[in-house]
Parts: C-alpha cells; sequence; structure tokens
C-alpha cells in the first residue's frame, strides 16, 4: 500500500508535468490516434479482399489491435521510462533513483510518462467498440486483458533494456526487439506454426499481448485467462531479477576530475 501511494504521487506529478502544456499534449494524442487509424487501414482493405484468414476476420482483428494499442498506451503513460532503461543506465542516471529510499526499478520506470500514449490507450478502446463483439461482460474482460498484456510488454522491456548491465549501448538491438514484438503482436496466431508459436510464446512474448487476450475477449475460457496471467507473473517475474542481477554490476555515472 505504501509503494502503490508513491506510484500515484508519481503519475500525478508526471500528468501535471505533461499537462503543462496542453496544445502539445492533445496534439500528440490526436496525432497518435491518426497513425493507429491509418496503420490499421491496411488490415481493413487486407480483409476486405480476404474476409478471413485461419479462422481470423476483421473483427477479430479489431479485438487484437485493440487490446495491444491499448496494454502499449498504458505503459507509456504510466511506465514510460521503460523504454529509455538502457540509456539511464549506460548514462549513469541511475545514481539519482539509488540515492532514493524507495524500489529503483519501480521508481525508475514510472518517473516519466509519454503524452502520446494516451492516443494509443484511447485507440484501444475504440478499436474494441469497433469490432462489433461489444458486451459488457467483453468490456470487463478487456480491461482485464489489457492490464495482463501491458504487465506483458512492460516485462518485455525491461527485460532486454537491462542487457544494457552486460551489453553496454542496445539501443539499435532494444527497438528491433520491440518492434518485433509490436509486429507480431498484431498477427493472428493461426498463421504460425509450431516453432514459430514457441517463439512468441517465450523469446519474444508477443501472443499475450494480442492473439492471447482477443481469444479471452472475444469468449472467456479458463485456460486463455491462466495462459494470460501465468505469462504475466513469469516474465515480471524474470525481468524484475534480470535487472537486480544487473544492477549489481552497475557502476556510477558520476564523474570527478582533479586538476593538478
Amino acid at each position: 500500500m505504501k509503494e502503490l501511494k508513491f506510484l500515484f504521487a508519481v503519475w500525478q506529478a508526471n500528468l501535471q508535468s505533461v499537462m503543462e502544456y496542453r496544445v502539445s499534449f492533445i496534439t500528440q494524442v490526436i496525432g497518435m490516434l491518426l497513425n493507429n487509424f491509418i496503420y490499421f487501414a491496411i488490415w481493413i482493405i487486407f480483409f476486405d479482399r480476404f474476409k478471413e484468414v485461419r479462422g481470423w476476420g476483421i473483427s477479430d482483428m479489431y479485438l487484437t489491435f485493440g487490446v495491444l494499442a491499448s496494454a502499449f498506451g498504458l505503459v507509456a503513460l504510466l511506465f514510460g521510462n521503460a523504454f529509455t532503461l538502457s540509456e539511464i543506465i549506460n548514462q549513469g542516471r541511475l545514481d539519482y533513483y539509488l540515492s532514493l529510499p524507495r524500489p529503483v526499478l519501480l521508481h525508475t520506470v514510472s518517473s516519466r510518462m509519454i503524452s502520446s500514449g494516451m492516443g494509443d490507450f484511447t485507440y484501444g478502446f475504440l478499436s474494441y467498440a469497433l469490432s462489433g463483439q461489444y458486451t459488457w461482460d467483453g468490456f470487463l474482460r478487456f480491461i482485464l486483458a489489457t492490464l495482463l498484456a501491458a504487465t506483458v510488454f512492460a516485462s518485455f522491456l525491461i527485460l532486454v533494456q537491462s542487457l544494457a548491465f552486460w551489453m553496454g549501448v542496445i539501443s539499435n538491438l532494444s527497438n528491433l526487439l520491440i518492434n518485433a514484438m509490436i509486429t507480431f503482436g498484431i498477427y493472428p496466431i493461426t498463421l504460425f506454426d509450431n516453432y514459430a508459436k514457441l517463439i512468441l510464446f517465450t523469446v519474444i512474448p508477443a501472443a499475450f499481448v494480442g492473439a492471447i487476450p482477443a481469444e479471452f475477449i472475444r469468449a472467456f475460457t479458463w485456460q486463455a485467462l491462466a495462459e494470460l496471467l501465468l505469462g504475466a507473473v513469469f516474465f515480471l517475474f524474470i525481468a524484475v531479477t534480470i535487472f537486480r542481477l544487473g544492477l549489481k554490476r552497475y557502476e556510477s555515472g558520476s564523474a570527478i576530475q582533479v586538476e593538478l
């Protein structure tokens, strides 16, 4: 409860910071809404030509893209520094968070809000509404699936970015893996064979931020819920563990110059 109150205080400060420039905030939100619409228009055109792909139609794509967009936006809003954690590590900026009596990882990733994330988060709900599968119980499943998918996505970001403790500058690698996560997250899981599915559940857990949440939203099953819960808990545990192991290798970014 103490850490939760701390998080709300940090989020409130972040919100006040981004709202200081309201025109910029609104512009970024609208711009991201339009960006998502243009990106999804490709799928609309595709499914207008091919009505169904191995059991997936345009309605299912609305669900998949919706939960992925909202999960991505939620992470950007609440844990914006997860996207740049490797830079914080490499530049020695962890010193600030280490000097304070708060959990280092939690404080670090929550200390920044990405304004455009509100556009992604909002678009996800619009996409769900347009899916034609809206129900009140489905809406509750959409919220739960978004929270769990966001947990997996944030954990994956932290895991990848924490490799900077061992590998140094990894901006290109991290961008590649994050883009792969987003790209494969939108694709129907039925397109992939067993080996590809194994990768999408482990190395790049895109299935947990797209296809599996979409199946859970479409129709409640205990199996889908269990997969989402286990995926969220497992990847969060791995991410925190890797960060803590890396933190033991961390070297302060402070520099002292002595003139003789």
